[in-house]
């Protein structure tokens, strides 16, 4: 079992930015995906990134590329997020999960999540 808890969201004008950091608790988190998904208002929750195990392999959505970078420190049991040119498109409820496997891939499931931490971009 792996408990999530994110941080670090906020209010932040367009253009600004912001670094979400999710802390796990359980055993093994060095060997689990993590990733980063997003619901804005009345939309479906979306895919934002993730990093297999080691951190070695990244994945961002279109949207995001060029402008976000997820990071882990596995010695800390900790992944983040970093979001810069912030738009007002990226306001959402972003979640941390995890996967219960070392590797991600396109349409993979996640296995923990955490309970969301609110980004609101003002334009």
């Amino acid at each position: 079992q792996v408990q999530l808890v994110e941080s670090g969201g906020g209010l932040v004008q367009a253009g600004g930015s912001l670094r979400l950091s999710c802390a796990a608790s359980g055993r093994a988190f060095g060997s689990y995906a993590l990733g980063w998904f997003r619901q804005a208002p009345g939309k479906e929750r979306e895919f934002v990134a993730a990093n297999n195990w080691s951190g070695e392999n990244t994945y961002y959505a279109d949207s995001v590329k060029g402008r976000f970078t997820i990071s882990r420190d596995n010695a800390k049991n900790t992944v983040y997020l970093q979001m810069n040119s912030l738009k007002p498109e990226d306001t959402a409820v972003y979640y941390c999960a995890a996967r219960g496997a070392p590797e991600y891939y396109s349409g993979g499931i996640f296995d923990y999540w955490g309970q969301g931490t609110q980004v609101t971009v003002s334009s």
